[in-house]
């Protein structure tokens, strides 16, 4: 198994994406956040098609601090049903996920 992953968020403003972001950072439940926006999702939510403007935050962080991340944008989010998706990480530089593991380690 990975140590490593990218967790994928969407929300409705840059505002609460930027929160989410330097929220996680500050916990050190991600090495790094970026937010990419807006974006404009289509999906069926109560019935209906819907197109929206979102925002999504990537996040790099391990694994050992998975479920710390999923608590913060669980806590903070806007939306009744979140998107936490979490993808492994197979391989990259070894610098760049050394960082990520020190900067996620909680002492």
């Amino acid at each position: 198994m990975t140590e490593h992953c990218l967790v994928l968020t969407t929300v409705d403003s840059a505002d609460a994406a930027n929160l989410l972001a330097r929220t996680a950072i500050e916990a050190r439940a991600a090495a790094c956040a970026q937010v990419v926006g807006p974006i404009a999702s289509t999906y069926r939510w109560d019935g209906e098609l819907t197109t929206d403007q979102e925002w999504q935050v990537q996040f790099k962080t391990t694994v050992a601090a998975l479920d710390r991340l999923r608590e913060l944008i669980t806590a903070l989010h806007c939306y009744d049903v979140p998107e936490i998706v979490a993808v492994p990480v197979l391989d990259g530089s070894a610098a760049y996920l050394r960082w990520v593991t020190e900067e996620t380690r909680q002492d």
